[in-house]
């Protein structure tokens, strides 16, 4: 007898079952979720997504996007849904329909398949769009490339795919379409009516969604909506997630001598601009990270209600500064999520003259910071956005906005800054709450699929934009995150875990399983 490995078999015995089986005990129970979804995790990681992770989706590109939106018209169409595109402001995005005979209520999925830009030289692989299977190497540092076919028969929780947008966002779309596969080879009838709305630019700030959820209204209209985006908790316990953090961006300039001057002339002599920014930035934050800028944190109440919600969040705080790499966090909160509820203020770049080889003896011209405010659903971006700004003139400085100085300017004010930001790319935050027909709903579908403890995270630090779609359809929205918190999304090296793709096809079957 030919030799058959332990996951050939599982599936093979499996299948037999459900041919045994009359049609009208093909019911999927909790029982069934566990092989049905890693049968499927193991058919299709070498198929479909393997394919769908090689079409590279740059939002940047036209070619990407187009690509991409083609492959997935394609792919829904398969599993009986309709497609339609929207056309936007910029970029063209795509809904999926599947209607229910009798079906009264609708649940709205939101996914999106556009990646960030890739550096190739930082990518431990020939391709970042070229993904690869890996497996740890036998001293336990490092990754090393191995065959697909390996997974058809030893299909291992620990390996993982390498590509971009591994995690972020497009396996959950085709854990997904294997759910939806599951379904209509069980012969199973959804209890809703389902639409699915791909974003195509997501990672570049979904500028043209706003404005077409309001002309698409009664297309994307439903009763309830659930986001497929991001990272389970560091548990790795079936994660909900009921609101995210907005963002409002800002970019500062400050201005030095008309072009950069040799320090030996003018040191002494013309302001540094890089140590006039540094000087204003630390002036908005004290050392324990808390932002100093009057009325900042106004409205934020953690009220006893928020703190139950917050301290049954099983965070490790150890090892999350393990994993981070910091010795000690700022005291903005007591804990992470304490932190998560309050708006933070980010400088995420600085550039000034040139460093390391490139450095040069000179004043600079000018100093750029990049920042961002993340804002939760009790702050007004406009109005922090506001306050940075008051701060800065209250600091001296003449503020210009969206060009550069002129030479009266110049001649005329000892301090200039250039305070640029995109009210209009704002994205606003949002909240379901917990104890909703929404979040019940999702609790009690995702704890008895897994027979586990579900982690509820009342606000994640990042941000979707999702804001719009819950104030203009006025529906509770909240986040189903799929893949593994050290995926590296938005880095080279983004992966993610095989343990989390099989897990991930489970539990969005049972979503799709479940009664409204």
């Amino acid at each position: 007898m030919t030799n058959i490995s332990p996951v050939r078999f599982l599936i093979l015995t499996f299948v037999i079952g459900l041919i045994a089986l009359p049609l009208s005990a093909q019911k999927i129970t909790n029982a069934d979720l566990e092989a049905l979804s890693k049968a499927k995790a193991v058919s299709s990681l070498n198929g479909e997504l393997r394919d769908f992770l090689s079409i590279p989706n740059n939002a940047l590109i036209d070619e990407h996007v187009r690509n991409n939106l083609n492959y997935l018209t394609k792919a829904f169409k398969k599993r009986g849904f309709t497609t339609t595109e929207l056309p936007t402001i910029s970029r063209t995005a795509l809904l999926a329909e599947k209607k229910v005979e009798g079906a009264e209520n609708t649940v709205l999925f939101y996914m999106h398949f556009d990646g960030q830009p890739i550096d190739p030289s930082k990518w431990e692989q020939p391709d970042a769009y070229k993904p690869v299977l890996k497996r740890r190497k036998a001293d336990g540092i490092g990754w090393e490339i191995i065959d697909w076919d390996l997974a058809e028969d030893d299909f291992d929780d620990e390996w993982r795919i390498f590509a971009r947008s591994a995690s972020d966002d497009k396996s959950p779309i085709i854990m997904f379409l294997q759910a939806m596969d599951i379904m209509a080879e069980r012969e199973q009838e959804l209890n809703y009516n389902v639409k699915v709305i791909l974003d195509p630019e997501e990672e570049q700030g979904s500028i043209g969604l706003p404005g077409a959820v309001k002309t698409y209204s009664q297309q994307l209209s439903a009763d309830r909506m659930v986001i497929l985006d991001g990272p389970v908790h560091d548990s790795n316990r079936p994660t909900l997630v009921f609101g995210t953090r907005g963002i409002a961006e800002i970019e500062l300039t400050v201005y030095g001598p008309r072009t950069p001057q040799h320090s030996g002339h003018f040191g002494n002599y013309a302001p540094n601009p890089a140590l006039r920014l540094s000087k204003l930035l630390a002036s908005m934050k004290d050392d324990e990270g808390r932002v100093t800028i009057t009325g900042f944190y106004d409205g934020i109440e953690l009220t006893p209600a928020i703190q139950a919600i917050l301290k049954a969040v099983p965070d490790d705080q150890e090892q999350i500064k393990k994993r981070v790499g910091i010795a000690s966090t700022d005291k903005v909160g007591l804990n992470y999520q304490e932190a998560m509820q309050f708006p933070s203020l980010n400088i995420r770049g600085l550039q000034s003259g040139w460093v390391g080889d490139e450095a040069r003896t000179i004043v600079p011209d000018k100093a750029v910071a990049t920042m961002d405010i993340r804002l939760v659903p009790e702050s007004d971006g406009a109005r922090l956005v506001a306050l940075v700004k008051r701060h800065i003139k209250d600091a001296g400085y003449y503020i210009i906005e969206k060009r550069e100085p002129t030479e009266e300017e110049r001649l005329a004010h000892g301090k200039i800054i250039r305070f640029d930001h995109d009210a209009g790319a704002m994205w606003k935050a949002f909240y379901t709450p917990v104890i909703s027909s929404t979040g019940l709903w999702l609790y009690e579908t995702l704890s008895k699929a897994h027979n586990s403890e579900v982690a509820r995270i009342r606000l994640a630090g990042g941000s979707v934009p999702i804001a719009f779609f819950v104030q203009e359809l006025k529906i509770p929205a909240v986040l189903v995150p799929l893949v593994n918190p050290d995926n590296g999304q938005h880095s080279p090296n983004e992966n993610l875990r095989l343990g989390h793709y099989r897990n991930g096809i489970k539990s969005v079957l049972a979503i799709l399983n479940s009664d409204f």
